[in-house]
């Protein structure tokens, strides 16, 4: 594939994703950055095969910003236990990146994905009546 037709694929999957962002709820936004995360890890697992370590470094930290952006976005005050213990775990993940990103370990990568995964599954299944709510209203341990 030439160069020009990986970048105009490249671009319209950067429009698609902004029109989805840009119509998203908020229950819907949370999802992607989750799947982003996954995203990311799994194409620096990739990388650290390959021995590509600046892309492996890139996509880390990528992911290791998504995470802090959901742990940044959890409501302390009002969260109780969930947010919490999901404040502990987003936590435990960014530093687990840290490790991967400096001993090319793609085990911790897929620890860090399998942690995540279980959040998204529990997300996913949120009746589809609440994820139709505003953010504040879906969990008190998600700030909007």
């Amino acid at each position: 594939m030439s160069h020009l037709k990986k970048r105009g694929i490249s671009q319209y999957g950067q429009v698609a994703t902004s029109s989805e962002v840009a119509y998203a709820s908020p229950h819907r936004l949370v999802q992607m950055l989750m799947e982003g995360a996954l995203d990311k890890m799994a194409a620096a697992k990739g990388f650290i095969q390959r021995k590509d370590m600046g892309q492996k470094s890139r996509h880390i930290s990528w992911a290791l910003s998504i995470i802090n952006g959901l742990r940044g976005a959890l409501d302390l005050e009002s969260g109780g236990d969930i947010a919490r213990n999901l404040d502990d775990l987003y936590e435990y993940m960014g530093r687990r990146l840290m490790t991967a990103n400096s001993s090319n370990d793609p085990e911790i990568l897929d620890e860090v994905a399998s942690l995540l995964t279980e959040i998204k599954l529990a997300w996913d299944a949120l009746p589809d009546e609440v994820k139709q709510l505003p953010q504040e209203k879906i969990s008190p341990a998600v700030g909007a």
